[in-house]
């Protein structure tokens, strides 16, 4: 296994070890990841499968705009008791097999109203677990998509894959159909750990992995972690990314664990004396970044890492970084289709999502309609802010000047209550204003959700002062 080696600029920045408590618990408070804005609290269910079809419809008339496709597969042989996705969990395939051909019809229906724009730039196996389905079935699911929607030079094809599930004959299948991309669910490697997170599993199955992953030609190879977890301790989660560096990976995703049981009853298996206290999930953190930047990685937006060499580093330099469901992305199309039950696309304007429950989808699919239940058409006003709330959190900095050519207004103006609150993370030493510029401080970065969260006005409006939280907490 390779190890890399270098050390970037960004290795001279400092890695938040001497973050104080004070900050923490000012500024440590629950709050969006800003995968889209708005966020999903504000979709509503006045957006109907009717409002869809006239989104895919404008859609069409964008020929030659590259597509993003996301699908979802949410079966899963056993529950992980730090997941937040929407999965079915069953260890009986039979059960799971019908699922495939619904999505197939689903696929044939979208297709239907986009005749004249099928090309893609991105498509996203995720779950759930896609590898819980058997190297042929998803061979068929992915040859019927292709029949229907085409991939573009150089397009990204990727999926997630859990170490436990996933063999070589998935990655053989899958890289014979193109795809390129490949993100492996390790999350701690401590035995205590896994075990408390129902998530038993060996270095060794995801090394093999890996490593067949990259003679089978897949880049951008990442690794997930999640800090903040039961039992985790500075010592062993250093371990463990010490261990995940020496894999070789392109990539390393590091997310902070959401724990919130009152939203995902599973959790409540989790004894919350067990988890780690603030200050130590911190360090947690501190350690993570230090290791990879140590190790030649460059930081990319709050939570990932990447070699020089990657796409995501590349982009973020060129300012090119997006950032989407599937989290960030150098590839993202101009319109994201959801393929599957909880599905959430982004089409003209609107944000859309499928039925949740797998009666309705089916039902809906069997109809012949689109199973979209829920959503939100953005304003002009949300789409400045979510500009704005992107390039915070994906670059660590905005041009405010870049905003007003593009839009038409005066910055300080139009943001005069967002400055205000931003004000104050300025004086905590969180931000820096200077000329059009606005920038996260080294410490800020570790704070960048709170950054944002000073640009979002259904935050400040309709959430502020509620009594049981809708998000996870920021750090």
């Amino acid at each position: 296994m390779r190890r890399a080696t270098g050390l970037p600029a960004d290795a001279e920045r400092p890695v938040m070890r001497g973050t104080t408590a004070a900050l923490l618990a000012r500024y440590d408070r629950p709050g969006p990841r800003y995968t889209s804005y708005p966020t999903a609290v504000e979709f509503h269910d006045g957006m109907s499968a009717d409002d869809y079809e006239a989104r895919l419809a404008a859609a069409d008339g964008l020929n030659d705009a590259p597509l993003s496709l996301y699908m979802h597969l949410p079966f899963c042989e056993q529950r992980c008791l730090f997941c937040g996705c929407h999965v079915i969990v069953t260890r009986r395939r039979e059960v799971a097999a019908p699922y495939l051909d619904l999505l197939k019809r689903e696929i044939a229906l979208v297709a239907a109203r986009l005749p004249h724009r099928r090309s893609f730039a991105q498509l996203h196996l995720g779950g759930g677990t896609p590898t819980y389905y058997t190297p042929s079935q998803l061979m068929d699911l992915v040859s019927h998509t292709l029949r229907h929607f085409h991939a573009l030079p150089g397009a990204e094809l990727a999926l997630e894959a859990d170490p436990r599930v996933t063999s070589v004959g998935h990655i053989d299948a899958l890289a014979d159909l193109g795809f390129n991309r490949i993100s492996f669910g390790v999350q701690d490697l401590t035995p205590v750990v896994q075990h408390a997170i129902n998530r038993v599993q060996t270095l060794e199955q995801t090394a093999a992995l890996v490593e067949h992953a990259r003679r089978r030609g897949f880049r951008g190879i990442n690794v997930d972690l999640i800090y903040g977890l039961p039992h985790q301790t500075p010592e062993s989660f250093e371990r463990t990314v010490d261990a995940v560096i020496g894999l070789g990976a392109d990539r390393a995703a590091v997310y902070s664990f959401a724990f919130v049981p009152w939203m995902r009853g599973h959790q409540k298996k989790i004894e919350e004396a067990q988890l780690p206290s603030a200050e130590t999930k911190v360090a947690l953190f501190a350690i993570a970044r230090e290791r990879f930047l140590a190790a030649g990685y460059e930081p990319i937006g709050m939570d990932h890492f990447a070699r020089p060499d990657d796409e995501l580093a590349r982009a973020r330099r060129a300012g090119r970084l997006q950032r989407n469901f599937q989290g960030y992305a150098v590839m993202a199309g101009d319109d994201v289709i959801g393929f599957g039950i909880s599905a959430i696309g982004d089409v003209r304007g609107a944000y859309v999502q499928n039925e949740k429950k797998l009666s309705a989808y089916e039902e809906s699919i069997g109809a012949g309609r689109l199973p979209v239940t829920r959503g939100v058409a953005r304003s002009t006003d949300d789409n400045i802010r979510r500009e704005v709330i992107h390039a915070l959190m994906c670059n660590f900095q905005l041009d405010m000047a870049a905003v007003e050519r593009r839009h038409s207004l005066c910055f300080r103006e139009y943001f005069a209550e967002d400055l205000r609150l931003l004000a104050e993370l300025e004086r905590e030493g969180l931000a820096r204003i200077h000329g059009s510029c606005i920038e996260a401080t080294s410490i800020g970065e570790l704070f960048i959700r709170d950054l944002a969260m000073c640009f979002d006005r259904y935050q400040r409006e309709r959430h502020a002062t509620e009594t049981r939280p809708v998000f996870s907490r920021t750090v």
